[in-house]
């Protein structure tokens, strides 16, 4: 017998939005992201196709924005094959248990993950003391209580593998929670980094409003483990990906996207690493 899905007992709606919001692109043919408020969810699978899957359930009580979007681009009554999380905090799963209420789908997310995704335990308190400015200082009003999913959360294969994305790979790069992973094809390397990096500054408002594209770490009033963080930058920029697309900001591709991870790896400790903060050090 199923458990009964909930959401976390802080669950709310942030009124939080950017000059991007519902803007939607395809970047490759079967690749199309649109952004929420100031977060983006992908949609990999050709517009013709019956098999697409979900990555990332954008904001709380967004859910009839993001059917919107999904049955735009692949019909009415279109649903995807499977949703999968790059990791569970609010602005990721914002939607996800309307959205499997109404289709019935599995959730993939790693097993790390699996705790806040059960009801289990809630993810360390947002840090309002970190280095950066307003989306900083408001931290403390975001939802971090876990969700449950029930029956439908599943880890991810251990081989790497990805239900219904055959060409993909999971990669493990935790550091902005305990089981973030991005996904990577390595046949024309396109990356779907999840939060592991981002092209906006996403501690601050005006940059966040206005989405100035510039690489940066994983947002700082979330981060808990900046050694880990690191890692996964540079485990990322390794795979010498083309095409990024993140969870905040504009994608990000060729030569330009090689340099800037390229300085985001060299400079890390300075570039992302906040100057305090009560998850430094």
């Amino acid at each position: 017998m199923d458990r009964e899905r909930h959401y976390g007992s802080d669950y709310k709606y942030i009124p939080m939005t950017s000059i991007d919001s519902g803007l939607g692109m395809e970047v490759c043919p079967d690749v199309f992201f649109h952004t929420i408020q100031i977060v983006n969810i992908l949609l990999i699978g050709h517009p013709e196709s019956e098999t697409f899957v979900l990555v990332d359930t954008g904001m709380p009580l967004s859910a009839n924005k993001m059917i919107s979007v999904v049955e735009k681009r692949f019909g009415i009554g279109g649903r995807p094959k499977a949703i999968l999380l790059t990791h569970g905090h609010f602005d990721h799963v914002g939607a996800v248990i309307d959205l499997v209420d109404r289709w019935q789908v599995p959730v993939y997310a790693h097993e790390d993950e699996m705790p806040f995704l059960t009801g289990q335990r809630s993810y360390p308190e947002p840090d309002a003391t970190v280095e950066g400015g307003m989306i900083a200082k408001l931290s403390p009003f975001f939802p971090h209580t876990p969700i449950d999913l029930g029956e439908y959360i599943k880890p991810l294969p251990s081989d790497g593998s990805v239900p219904h994305l055959p060409d993909f790979k999971w990669v493990h790069t935790p550091g902005h929670s305990p089981g973030h992973v991005s996904f990577f094809r390595e046949g024309d390397r396109v990356l779907l980094a999840g939060d592991a990096f981002t092209t906006v500054k996403q501690e601050y408002l005006f940059k966040v409003m206005t989405q100035k594209q510039e690489i940066s770490g994983p947002p700082r009033y979330l981060t808990t483990d900046w050694e880990a963080a690191k890692w996964s930058v540079m485990t990322l920029e390794a795979l010498q990906p083309r095409l990024a697309i993140t969870g905040h900001g504009l994608p990000m591709a060729g030569d330009k996207l090689a340099r800037s991870l390229h300085q985001l790896v060299g400079a890390f400790d300075e570039m992302a690493v906040p100057k305090y903060g009560k998850y430094v050090n």
